[in-house]
């Protein structure tokens, strides 16, 4: 069966152009679209359903697409308490939901309305996707009900569910600060990942505001990985000696700055405060416990899944975002630095 790589290997044209074309989208030109529509007559390319029939009226099915599911990701409950807020939220109705993990890669093969075509759903709630990400931009111009996690855009059919991120960072810089840090870094996540922009200008903020040093060496980046942040934090701890205090844009990645440190003698909490994002399960059990921001996935989950229910149910007047407070959780990673 022909594929939409085929159709764009014949023509030349890219696969998102492919897809776009065949999807009826308008900002392909008819010249183009005409061409990739008999390139496709003529590999026999047949898609699921037409795309302005992706959706059945009476679909009681909810896609939740995921991004990059990985062994590490084990250490992380974000997600998982996330789909048990969604699980919990829809054993009272007469919905069901389908978990559709994908990467960058597969997005150029499938496109977002296929997905949807081929599970005949009537809506999803999306997680994890960068914002570079194909799904994303299809989703935007999209008339299937979709709500976000952690991802503000705005589109047809768009909502997002997401915490106060920016002024928690800040709360921990401010924390940090008042324990008398001066020299703090900070680890961010994967570079094009909403959450690691929206920390970062938190962090950057803070920093100003309150008069500490703004030095670039002192930003690295873990890709939200316990290796990465190994990697990222080693030479940071080596060349930066007068840094005090890190804050790191996940607990996983705190993880990963734990290790390094007691491998180089560096002594937590005495010579190294470390806060971490997330507060999942380890954080509270490894030696010291983390001090972390608590995120609430499982209240993200369910309020995400009421409001994409009341979008597929046609409900006006709905907020376009819900933002969910997340709290400071003190534990024994960081003390008061003594001079």
């Amino acid at each position: 069966m022909a594929t939409l790589k085929d159709i764009s290997n014949k023509t030349g044209f890219s696969v998102t152009t492919v897809s776009r074309a065949l999807n009826g989208y308008d900002d392909v030109n008819e010249e183009t679209r005409q061409l990739i529509r008999e390139a496709a007559k003529q590999l026999n390319y047949s898609p699921n359903l037409l795309a302005q029939n992706l959706v059945k009226k009476n679909s009681k099915t909810i896609g939740v697409i995921v991004s990059d599911l990985k062994k590490e990701s084990v250490k992380d409950n974000f997600m998982f308490e996330t789909l048990c807020g969604v699980s919990d939220f829809l054993a009272s109705s007469d919905y069901e939901f389908v978990l559709l993990s994908t990467t960058t890669v597969k997005q150029k093969n499938k496109t977002y309305t296929q997905i949807c075509s081929e599970r005949q759903l009537a809506g999803t709630i999306i997680q994890g996707l960068k914002t570079d990400d194909p799904y994303l931009k299809e989703a935007q111009n999209c008339e299937i009900p979709s709500v976000l996690i952690d991802i503000p855009i705005h589109g047809k059919a768009i909502k997002y569910v997401t915490s106060n991120q920016y002024e928690s960072v800040k709360t921990a810089i401010r924390y940090l600060k008042r324990l008398n840090h001066h020299h703090i870094a900070y680890m961010n996540g994967t570079e094009n990942a909403y959450v690691s922009q929206i920390r970062k200008q938190g962090y950057l903020e803070a920093v100003n505001e309150l008069n500490l040093e703004v030095n670039p060496h002192y930003i690295v980046s873990g890709d939200f990985t316990e290796e990465g942040a190994k990697k990222a934090v080693l030479p940071l701890l080596l060349n930066t000696p007068e840094v005090t205090a890190i804050f790191c844009a996940s607990d996983v990645m705190a993880l990963g700055v734990i290790q390094v440190a007691r491998e180089l003698g560096i002594k937590i909490p005495e010579q190294l405060s470390i806060i971490g994002f997330d507060n999942i399960l380890l954080s509270e059990y490894i030696t010291p416990s983390l001090t972390t921001i608590a995120q609430f996935p499982y209240i993200m989950g369910k309020e995400a899944t009421r409001l994409l229910i009341d979008l597929i149910e046609g409900k006006k007047d709905l907020q376009s975002c819900i933002e969910i407070q997340n709290e400071l959780i003190i534990r024994q990673s960081t003390t008061i630095l003594q001079k």
